[in-house]
């Protein structure tokens, strides 16, 4: 079976986003439907269609949720230390060489990546780019919308 790398702290995000859904979401679309119908003809009540077409897409996320949670390969960040190198979880400092401008990005599974928060997926062009590299290795990264080098000012593991 295909595994899917996560943090500690991903994994129970989404175990308790599962359980949310599930126990608290489920209970409030199934009333919101209740009082919907209650309201008369469902043929035009966009208060009935809005609240199916809510539960649609929760128990569409519920069910994807599920089929995740026994994919996940859960990695104990904690332990790692990479040796100096660029691994899952390191949280990593690039400096761009045209610009000058630095980011830094922590490597984490897919499933919890956000780059506004600075977390992106191990999979994405970026992290696979820098994986097994150290501090002042210069790496080159294929993005869809064209190349992009940078150099690894630091790696941590936070």
């Amino acid at each position: 079976m295909f595994r899917i790398p996560i943090t500690r702290d991903g994994y129970n995000k989404i175990r308790d986003e599962l359980k949310r859904l599930k126990t608290v979401e489920r209970k409030k679309v199934v009333n919101d439907i209740k009082e919907a119908r209650s309201h008369g003809d469902l043929s035009e009540n966009a208060e009935y269609d809005a609240a199916k077409q809510k539960q649609g897409l929760m128990e569409a996320k519920i069910s994807d949720l599920e089929s995740k949670m026994p994919k996940f390969e859960v990695i104990d960040i904690s332990n790692v230390q990479g040796n100096g190198k660029v691994v899952f979880g390191a949280t990593v400092e690039i400096e761009n060489i045209d610009t000058l401008k630095r980011r830094k990005y922590k490597i984490v599974g897919p499933d919890e990546s956000d780059i506004s928060d600075g977390r992106i997926s191990v999979m994405s062009p970026i992290a696979r780019a820098m994986i097994n590299k150290e501090v002042g290795d210069e790496v080159l990264v294929k993005a869809p919308d064209g190349e992009y080098e940078y150099e690894i000012i630091s790696v941590e593991f936070l």
